[in-house]
Order: structure tokens, then C-alpha cells, then sequence
């Protein structure tokens, strides 16, 4: 498995046979490496509906035929617009061929702002818990510092969790250190910071405050050393 990090909250899962996107905000993202149009992913995962996440999959989802998993409410308007969705709970887990997807909560906000009818409503976010080929990944979306984190970590190994450090819409360094003690993770890969102004952070004060643990600060491109 490759496991890679491609700006913002942008993740790519590479198994023996599929690929996955997680989030894939791409276009009008300065911090990324990718092009929307270049990418053929097999599935789409989504952790909710602001613009900065779901960003350009129904683009991509069109151009490969990839499937989107996402959040109940957002599948729906998703599947209005022409691609193929499958319809996600918070709590609830499905195995895929391409792995196995659950739900957790997250606590933010999910609206979607389109061109023709305005912001809707996208139902809850959601952090995502991927597992395949042995590995579990945990994405936690965008998402404040909250207690049941630590069920998460007793309840799952995870071997590399991302986690937003970006403060102001999501947790700043200091909560997301305190995270990643609850979660438990081997690996721990900060995200959605610096892309613009308002969630400038400085990773390197994250990987100070996290103890038990192991950070790794990556650029657009990076890849995740298992």
C-alpha cells in the first residue's frame, strides 16, 4: 500500500489493485501537486461537503467512473448530478472490493455551495476509518478536538491517522496534539493548513507537542513511510 498526501486535506490510497481519493480538492488549491484531470481514481471518499473537500469530484468521478462514498446527504445531491454514490451513516461501515469504509463523527459544519441553486445542505461530516491489505487509516475530516476520539483509538489500530491543525474552522495544533494521544496512531500526518491565510500554522510546533507518536510533515507529493 501507498499512502500519499497532496495538500489541504487531498489523500491518495494506492492498494494492490485500486486506487483511492480522499477529499480531493485540486482545483483553485495553491498547495497541491495534482491535476484534476489526470487523476482516474476506482473510488471517491468524502468526509462532507464544503467546497474545500469535495472539491473536483464529480469531475473526476465522470472521467473514470469512480465511485464517490459519502455522507447520506450529500450522495444524494451527488447522484443528481450523474455519477455513481454510495450512501454512508456516521458509525456504520461497509466493505468495499477496494476496502473497508466507516463512518465516525466529526463536529463541524457540511453545506455545499453550487452555481445554479445556491448552498445546501449536505448532512453530517464524518472522519472516515479506511482499512485494506492490513492497514488502517484514519482521516478525521474537519473536525474539533472531541472525547469519543479516544474510543476510536481503543477501538481501532490505526498505523497512520491525518488530522487538521489549522485552527480557526478546525483544530489548532495544541487540540490536534491532544488527538493524536487519544487516537493512538503510529504515524500521524498534520493537514489542512496554510492554504490560505486564516489557517497559516507552522507543523513543525505540532510534531514538538505530539510525544507518542510518530509526525511526518509532508509536501504535496509526499508519500506516507510505512
Amino acid at each position: 500500500m501507498q499512502i500519499s498526501y497532496h495538500g489541504h486535506s487531498v489523500v491518495k490510497i494506492k492498494t494492490g489493485k485500486y486506487t483511492i481519493l480522499i477529499d480531493p480538492f485540486i482545483s483553485g488549491n495553491g498547495m497541491t501537486d495534482l491535476n484534476a484531470s489526470d487523476e482516474s481514481p476506482d473510488a471517491i471518499l468524502l468526509t462532507h461537503g464544503h467546497n474545500d473537500h469535495v472539491g473536483d469530484t464529480i469531475d473526476i468521478a465522470k472521467q473514470s467512473n469512480a465511485l464517490v462514498v459519502a455522507p447520506f446527504e450529500l450522495a444524494e445531491y451527488l447522484a443528481t448530478q450523474g455519477i455513481t454514490t454510495h450512501e454512508m451513516g456516521l458509525g456504520g461501515a461497509y466493505q468495499f472490493d477496494f476496502g473497508k469504509v466507516k463512518y465516525t463523527h466529526a463536529f463541524h459544519s457540511s453545506s455545499f455551495d453550487t452555481s445554479d441553486i445556491g448552498t445546501i445542505y449536505t448532512g453530517m461530516p464524518g472522519g472516515i476509518l479506511f482499512t485494506a491489505e492490513g492497514k488502517t487509516i484514519y482521516h478525521a475530516g474537519d473536525t474539533a478536538l472531541f472525547g469519543d476520539m479516544k474510543l476510536i483509538g481503543d477501538r481501532n489500530n490505526i498505523d497512520v491517522a491525518f488530522l487538521p491543525i489549522g485552527d480557526n474552522f478546525t483544530m489548532g495544533p495544541e487540540d490536534a496534539a491532544y488527538a493524536t494521544e487519544l487516537l493512538k496512531p503510529r504515524i500521524v500526518v498534520p493537514i489542512h493548513y496554510n492554504t490560505f491565510p486564516v489557517i497559516q500554522q507552522d507543523p513543525n510546533h505540532f510534531k514538538v507537542l505530539v510525544t507518542n507518536s510518530e509526525v511526518q510533515i509532508l509536501n504535496a507529493g509526499g508519500i506516507v513511510q510505512l
